[in-house]
């Protein structure tokens, strides 16, 4: 447990460069005196770890240290083996990268841990195309050369410009600074900024992209998780339509296929499910839940009640009596 211990602690100071014994104890769950004691047991072992003191202060690398890092584990091959399965091997266009490296961490491997491995790895599928219902996952398509140049301006900081139709609208041009990418749910969305302001844009609806040689003006660092959250809880609160609804749990999968996001799900005493989703207007609320016929029903908001009793009510004047 120590050595993996301590080659973490190698890795994070490699990546992150100076980081302060609280940071490094947060990070590798330990306590603080556990990290001193391990900084001095590498400088021992010969590991060039040396100290800032003062108020920004903390722990480093000799700058251009290097050492051969070996010897995976059983779990952490495996996690490697089951990263490259095939519904993630094309996560941001680096699945013949992901391949690639796969083979070379396979083959460096012992023959009988490798024989174990190539087993254990076909008990493990992650995001098959089609669900227990046979229904088929749709994977958003990215036109050829969209991909690298976007993954390239985001890694280089350079800017991006692109051509972009957004649904109901004519196709745009955009110049912007690239920040990071984002997959959920194959779909994958560039965050960035355009002329100051605060820009979300999903991939699949670019038509081409080109790095520009101008460099981005973004921040040095960025924590994705909470840009991305952000995003996501303004993106909820704008332009949609929030709406309650009790669903049978045989039907759960079946609406949730049909809404923008899920704020909030609470299980019921009956068997059913009370979702907060929301929609993108009233007319595709009212779509998605007549879809459902009696397996759902919609308690807030009332404009959704009104607009289902009152299609209720056409269809039921309708067939009310026979036809002429």
């Amino acid at each position: 447990m120590r050595a993996d211990r301590l080659v973490s602690l190698v890795l994070l100071l490699r990546r992150r460069g100076r980081m302060t014994a609280d940071q490094l104890a947060e990070e590798l769950e330990v306590s603080t005196r556990t990290v001193l004691r391990d900084i001095e047991a590498l400088s021992t072992a010969g590991v060039p770890v040396y100290s800032d003191r003062g108020r920004h202060g903390g722990f480093s690398l000799l700058p251009g240290f290097r050492t051969e890092l070996t010897g995976l584990n059983h779990d952490e091959a495996l996690a490697l083996l089951t990263a490259g399965s095939r519904r993630d091997e094309k996560t941001f266009g680096l699945g013949t990268a992901l391949a690639s490296a796969l083979h070379k961490v396979v083959d460096a491997l012992p023959d009988g841990h490798r024989a174990r491995l190539d087993d254990a790895a076909t008990r493990f599928l992650v995001e098959p195309e089609t669900d227990l219902l046979s229904r088929r996952t749709v994977t958003e398509e990215v036109a050829r050369g969209v991909m690298s140049e976007v993954r390239h301006a985001a890694l280089t900081g350079h800017k991006l410009r692109f051509l972009y139709t957004a649904p109901g609208k004519e196709p745009r041009r955009h110049t912007v600074d690239p920040i990071g990418l984002v997959t959920v749910r194959d779909r994958t969305y560039l965050l960035a900024t355009e002329s100051g302001e605060d820009r979300t844009y999903r991939l699949s609806r670019m038509t081409v992209a080109e790095e520009l040689p101008e460099p981005a003006e973004r921040p040095a660092r960025v924590d994705l998780d909470r840009i991305w959250a952000e995003r996501s809880a303004r993106f909820l609160s704008a332009n949609h339509i929030p709406v309650v609804v009790r669903v049978e749990r045989t039907r759960r999968e079946e609406l949730l296929d049909t809404v923008r996001a899920v704020r909030a799900e609470e299980p019921e005493t009956d068997g059913r499910v009370r979702l907060d989703v929301t929609f993108e207007d009233l007319r595709h609320a009212v779509w998605a839940i007549w879809q459902l016929d009696t397996a759902a029903e919609v308690l807030a908001p009332e404009s959704v009640r009104a607009a289902l009793r009152a299609r209720a009510a056409t269809l039921a004047a309708r067939y009310e009596h026979s036809p002429e």
